[in-house]
């Protein structure tokens, strides 16, 4: 057109020419910016016939107009090119992460939704991980984050460096969790193979020495794996399925890989729903208390042990064995450590006014609770709101052997005011730890318990005697009282008054009871 328009006479025509090749150079450049090769080459076809034109006039102004044609398609490149960079830089931010330059979660999730594709078209296989820094936090915290960024880096790095080899992706989904989406494989059995090969050479690189800022840091993972089998899933699904598959490696000690199922899928199911109803629990009145007698050598009630029971009208009823390592992981153990002891503390205090005479109340207690900021207060205040001097040193507190090594100089100091009530300390499940010997002089303990898992090998007299002879030779050096529970049989009942055990606990004498029917046991025991 501007050809045909500046070949005429009419000089209007020539205007209407060159303001029409300007309107395509102007519109070009902005509409397919995106599209740069494009751009460029409907902005040079349209300036260079009007530079042409202007320089064929052959006048001065012409000339510098034609200066100014060429100045000004510069400047529609300039701000196109500009534009262009700038919508990469969007992009890239929008879809990578801003410290390690992986993927993002959002690229992530756009590239599993493609893999779902894949395997509903062609019925291949791929495995998702998602691999969580081991005990990342302790290091952010202790060297500060700029270290902890540093290392991020370098974690990244190294992972860049082993998907590169078995063609695969790594992202940051965010924090200190990576994801990492494998190649495509024909044979499931082969994908898994694959999967289970590389997480293990993953877990070693991640594993090897960095050397950050004169720091030699040493960091594990945690990885989940989840196998893309079912185009019906989703892109979030496949990832929540392999963060479980992930927590459950965390549980299982760390360092290691858990590939994701069914059976794993029900059991983290039940644990998060007993983590929302146990919250209510309090509230409703579904946690009651139940005691089990403890027995002198002469086979009279002299104690109890306080064992704590949740009935809930969905799940039924919940065994302390799976809900109380929940409520520690949680939190909630406060609350209803709190509980349990206001609630001892009362029945004890009436049990005493109605003439039933107890040595000692058994409770346990968990660590967590026992480092609470306001334990040593909530005690103290239980202690003058129910009980006297002369109950308060009826009452003791058991710790399991396992978790007592948490911080020791803290515990011993903890301990020691509460003594100070009156209060003493038994160790329970005593034998099932390691450690215990090293430090057991340090602690302020007044009692062993022994494990049942001794007590119940006490059937075969070749088994576990000497362990638990060694055990009472132990407490006897060391002036303490010895519980064992767990007794069962009378033969394990003989066994242990023979060698002078200190106080009995079991089935061979009670189950666990509530309130009423303790007493109830209590008294006909008397009767007796």
């Amino acid at each position: 057109m501007f050809i045909v328009y500046v070949s005429r006479d009419n000089i209007e025509l020539h205007y209407l020419a060159i303001f029409t090749q300007l309107g395509v150079a102007v519109v070009a450049t902005t509409i397919l910016v995106t599209e740069k090769r494009l751009a460029i080459f409907i902005l040079t076809s349209s300036m260079l016939p009007i530079t042409i034109y202007l320089l064929l006039i052959g006048e001065f102004y012409a000339y510098v107009i034609a200066i100014l044609t060429v100045v000004l398609a510069w400047v529609l490149l300039y701000g196109s090119r500009n534009t262009y960079n700038y919508l990469l830089r969007n992009q890239f931010q929008a879809y990578h992460d801003y410290l390690t330059k992986l993927g993002n979660r959002r690229y992530f999730v756009e590239l599993l939704e493609d893999a779902i594709k894949i395997q509903k078209n062609d019925g291949k296989y791929m495995y998702l991980f998602l691999i969580d820094l081991d005990h990342f936090k302790t290091i952010n915290d202790t060297l500060g984050h700029d270290i902890g960024d540093k290392l991020l880096i370098e974690v990244a790095d190294r992972m860049k460096m082993l998907v590169k080899l078995n063609n695969s992706t790594v992202s940051r989904l965010g924090g200190d969790e990576f994801c990492i989406l494998s190649a495509v494989y024909k044979d499931k059995n082969m994908c898994l193979e694959i999967a289970k090969e590389f997480a293990q050479e993953l877990l070693h690189v991640i594993k090897r020495t960095y050397i950050i800022e004169e720091h030699h840091l040493y960091i594990s993972a945690s990885i989940g794996v989840s196998i893309i089998d079912n185009p019906k899933m989703t892109a979030n699904t496949l990832i929540k399925e392999a963060d479980i598959a992930m927590y459950e490696a965390k549980s299982k000690g760390r360092d290691g890989v858990i590939l994701f199922n069914d059976e794993l899928s029900i059991r983290i199911e039940r644990k998060l729903e007993i983590e929302r109803l146990l919250h209510f629990a309090l509230e409703k009145g579904e946690i009651t208390l139940h005691f089990q007698p403890q027995m002198n050598l002469n086979s009279e009630v002299i104690g109890c042990e306080v064992l704590v029971r949740w009935n809930n009208e969905q799940l039924g009823n919940v065994g302390p064995d799976e809900f109380i390592p929940i409520s520690e992981q949680t939190g909630f153990i406060v609350e209803l450590g709190y509980y349990i002891l206001e609630e001892s503390f009362k029945t004890f205090s009436e049990w005493d006014k109605k003439g039933i005479n107890l040595e000692q109340l058994s409770i346990n207690i968990s660590m967590r609770q026992i480092f609470h900021t306001t334990f040593i207060e909530d005690v103290s205040k239980l202690c003058a709101q129910y009980l006297n001097q002369r109950l308060s040193s009826k009452i003791v507190f058991e710790m399991t052997e396992t978790s007592v090594a948490e911080d020791i100089s803290k515990l011993i100091e903890i301990m020691n005011k509460i003594k100070q009530l009156g209060i003493r300390f038994s160790m329970d499940d005593f034998g099932t730890g390691y450690s215990s010997l090293s430090y057991l002089r340090q602690i302020p303990i007044d009692e062993l318990k022994i494990d049942k898992s001794f007590i119940i090998e006490l059937n075969d007299i070749k088994k576990d005697t000497n362990m638990v002879k060694t055990i009472l030779n132990i407490a006897k050096n060391l002036g303490l009282t010895v519980v064992a529970e767990g007794v069962e049989t009378e033969m394990q009942k003989d066994f242990l008054i023979k060698e002078n055990c200190t106080i009995l606990q079991g089935y061979y004498f009670s189950k666990p009871l509530n309130r009423e029917k303790f007493e109830e046991y209590v008294a006909n025991r008397l009767k007796k």
